[in-house]
Order: C-alpha cells, then sequence, then structure tokens
C-alpha cells in the first residue's frame, strides 16, 4: 500500500462499507476486510483498531457536519424559511459523495449502532437538529413535526421501493414530504389546513 496515509483509510473505510452493507457489520472480520483490500490484518490494524473504530469514522464526519448545521440554524430567525433551508442543507449532507452508502449501512445495521457509543452520539445530535427545526414553537406536535421531517430524509432510503429511481428523486421526494411537515409548525390553529409560508 503506497498510498498516503489518507488514502488508505478511505480505501478501508470504503471496502468495510461495501462489506458491511452486503452481508452485515456483525458477520464481517476484519480479515476480510482486510482480504478485500489485498493487505495484511497487521497492515489494516495500523488504521484502524477495530470495526467500531471504522463506524465511529463514519459517525464522526456526520456529526462534524450536523454541528455545523445546528449552529448555522442557532444564527437564523426561527421561521419557515429557516426550517425549509436546514432540512434540505441537512438532505445535502446525506445525499451526497458517499453518504447515500453511509445511509444504507446505517439503515441495515440499526440494531448494532444503537449498542455503539457512535450511534448514540448520532441519535444526540439528531435530537438537537429536531429542536433547531422546530424552534419558536415548543409544541409537542411540533416536536413530533420536526422529528418526523428528518426521518423523512431518512427513510426515502428504503421506503420508497421504486425501481430505477435515482438519488435526486429521493432526495425531491423527502423534502416534498418534509416541507408538509414544517409548513405546520408554528401554526397554532391544528384544525386549520396547511398554511403553507404564513407563520404565526
Amino acid at each position: 500500500m503506497r498510498e498516503s496515509t489518507g488514502g488508505t483509510r478511505e480505501r478501508i473505510k470504503a471496502v468495510a462499507l461495501e462489506l458491511f452493507t452486503e452481508q452485515g457489520y456483525e458477520k464481517t472480520s476484519l480479515r476480510e476486510i482486510a482480504e478485500r483490500l489485498g493487505v495484511t490484518k497487521a497492515a489494516l490494524y495500523y488504521h484502524f483498531k477495530s470495526k467500531d473504530d471504522i463506524v465511529a469514522s463514519f459517525v464522526e464526519e456526520r456529526l462534524e457536519r450536523m454541528d455545523a448545521l445546528i449552529a448555522w440554524a442557532d444564527d437564523q430567525p426561527a421561521n419557515l424559511d429557516t426550517r425549509r433551508t436546514l432540512i434540505s442543507r441537512y438532505a445535502d449532507s446525506m445525499f451526497g459523495g458517499e453518504q447515500p452508502s453511509v445511509m444504507r449501512f446505517f439503515e441495515q445495521n440499526q440494531t448494532v449502532l444503537k449498542s455503539l457509543v457512535a450511534g448514540q452520539q448520532m441519535r444526540s445530535r439528531m435530537m438537537q437538529l429536531a429542536y433547531a427545526l422546530c424552534r419558536g414553537d415548543d409544541s409537542p406536535t411540533a416536536q413530533l413535526r420536526a422529528t418526523l421531517s428528518l426521518f423523512a430524509v431518512h427513510s426515502s432510503w428504503f421506503a420508497v421501493r421504486t425501481p430505477g429511481i435515482t438519488d435526486d428523486e429521493r432526495r425531491r421526494i423527502a423534502l416534498e414530504v418534509a416541507d408538509e411537515l414544517l409548513a405546520r409548525i408554528g401554526d397554532q390553529d391544528t384544525g386549520a389546513a396547511p398554511t403553507g409560508d404564513t407563520q404565526h
């Protein structure tokens, strides 16, 4: 492996992600990852001491993106435009680059993630994002709508089963559903029809 250390780590992560998604986190060993890479287990161990460390590296990148979004939202007015921009940026961070593969891994290995520190950190950030999405309306209904708008982005990876659908189409559908939820946050008349851009 004559690449830079950073390049080697990225190769390891890419191959591990393939295997974790193909056969599951629990059924994949470091030896299998090393074999697919064509390196010794010792070479792999130099970069990652365990499978948990590899997963933590995926989560760390996501946490950084989520922290940046939360910090941005804190400086914005608590209105529908901010909510729409926040969920759109969140969707971009989930659909860009290698993130679709990471999303599929997370979805297929939820049970494992619940027991890892990395998974617990992800849940904590998700709750902070949900709070940012309903800031200005602390009603239980708003909290639920904000959380469900995030799940709309996530669930587009497994709930939308249309053959041949593109990642861009998944993103569009996810944001359309999320927007229906976000448009009702701040609407004090819960029995009224959706208010679109109207904010109270």
